[in-house]
């Protein structure tokens, strides 16, 4: 049996190696400052049209939070063009599917079509960036839908405002502070010509990456983005990037956040590097060591052995600038949060005295390995990545690399990360506890 268990994990592995075979791109700049990322693939006649925005809720005003987000939703309102509503259809009808997204520090729309609809991405595209409707009818139809978004997301779901009230504490003076949903009272006063000032700003070509994957002729396509992109004009507005370096704490912050949960969660927070920065790679690889699948250092300690909780996890919230690792525990009935905590921090700490086998080491690169092919075996998946890396690095081609990065790092980085970053001083510890347990 172990026989043939180790020639399966051989052929997986010698699976994963043949499909890191370089992604080959293209890229280049409109005389408007659109950039342009191009991969073309025949393997299936599909292809994947994406314009990635580099604006998320850190640009917006502190006083007129979740904008970014709000103008997720409105831009599909329509445009000169497009009558309201009809943006699904024209998808719909072709037979592809669409959607979109925003995070502290960028908004991405996509379309997955049939590769001879392609042109119709573009279509579309081009009419959200140049011409979109921003006006009063759908501009109080999407403060409802984000309303209820929120209730739904937020409001009502279990540790739903978890990522909220963490990022409140961790963050004083950085714009990371506020929710990507934003505050509902902001939006309530923001007024129509505020809505179209942020349009104006943001949403232009020299603050864009148009990134396309998937089955078509590069030529052809490229007299395509010449036709619907090249007339649209290069914004005029200084686009605002914040410069604000969050100070560390100099003592840890506590709070006990009271809801109607069942079951008590306790959360730790720590200041991590950039994403993209030497560091960040050691600290990503230590949270998968202490939380990456059912054998994790938490899970097996604090769920298995100990029995004090019913889930353990931490993950990276890698951002533009300095973001958050986030470690949690669900407890279980009856057992107190901070013994649970106690617990979570002693496994922390045996990391960081002792550092993680050779043999761990090994498995959380199998792991970084397996998440890079699965991310990239979409088009829609190559198509963001080369966005992403473009956009926040300045190099698509990271898509190929980045990897090394990980494979790079040594057990000796991770405990250096585990004692620069897991510092206990400069942390957010939160209960989340049931009201009604007062």
């Amino acid at each position: 049996m172990r026989f043939i268990l180790t020639l399966c994990l051989s052929a997986v592995i010698g699976a994963a190696a043949a499909q890191r075979a370089p992604i080959e791109f293209e890229e280049y700049d409109l005389d408007n400052g659109l950039h342009v990322i191009l991969h073309e693939d025949h393997t299936a006649p599909v292809a994947m049209v994406s314009v990635m925005y580099h604006v998320g809720s850190k640009n917006e005003d502190p006083t007129r939070t979740g904008m970014a987000h709000f103008f997720e939703h409105l831009l599909f309102e329509g445009s000169e063009n497009i009558g309201r509503g009809e943006f699904f259809k024209y998808i719909q009808n072709a037979g592809g599917q669409n959607n979109a997204n925003t995070s502290n520090d960028r908004t991405f729309y996509y379309e997955v079509l049939p590769s001879n609809q392609l042109e119709l991405g573009l279509w579309l595209e081009s009419e959200r960036m140049f011409q979109a409707r921003v006006e009063t009818i759908g501009i109080e139809t999407q403060r409802e839908v984000v309303k209820e978004e929120r209730r739904q997301r937020v409001d009502n779901q279990p540790y739903g405002n978890l990522i909220e009230e963490t990022m409140k504490r961790a963050y004083r003076q950085h714009p990371y502070r506020w929710p990507v949903i934003g505050s509902m009272d902001h939006l309530n006063a923001a007024e129509d010509e505020e809505f179209t000032a942020f349009y104006e700003t943001f949403y232009v070509p020299n603050n864009a990456v148009l990134s396309i994957a998937g089955d078509f002729d590069r030529k052809a396509l490229k007299r395509m983005i010449d036709d619907y992109f090249g007339p649209i004009p290069k914004g005029t507005v200084d686009i605002p990037r914040p410069d604000i370096d969050e100070p560390f704490k100099m003592k840890e912050v506590r709070d006990t956040i009271w809801g109607d949960d069942q079951l008590p969660l306790v959360l730790m927070a720590y200041p991590i590097p950039a994403e993209g920065t030497p560091d960040y790679y050691a600290v990503d690889l230590l949270n998968t060591a202490l939380s990456g699948g059912q054998s994790s250092r938490l899970n097996r300690a604090v769920v298995d052995e100990q029995e004090l909780a019913v889930f353990c996890g931490a993950f990276s919230f890698g951002l533009e600038d300095p973001g958050q690792t986030i470690a949690y525990a669900v407890a279980n009935i009856g057992t107190d949060p901070a013994e649970v905590e106690t617990a979570m921090m002693t496994e922390i700490n045996k990391v960081k005295a002792k550092g993680i086998t050779d043999a761990e080491l090994e498995k959380l690169k199998n792991q970084v390995e397996s998440s890079f092919v699965q991310g990239n075996s979409t088009m829609r998946g190559i198509a963001e990545s080369l966005a992403n890396y473009h956009m926040y690095y300045g190099d698509a081609n990271l898509i190929n690399n980045e990897i090394d990065r990980y494979m790079s790092v040594t057990a000796e980085d991770i405990q250096a990360a585990a004692v620069k970053y897991y510092n206990h001083d400069r942390r957010v510890v939160l209960y989340f506890m049931n009201e009604n347990a007062q």
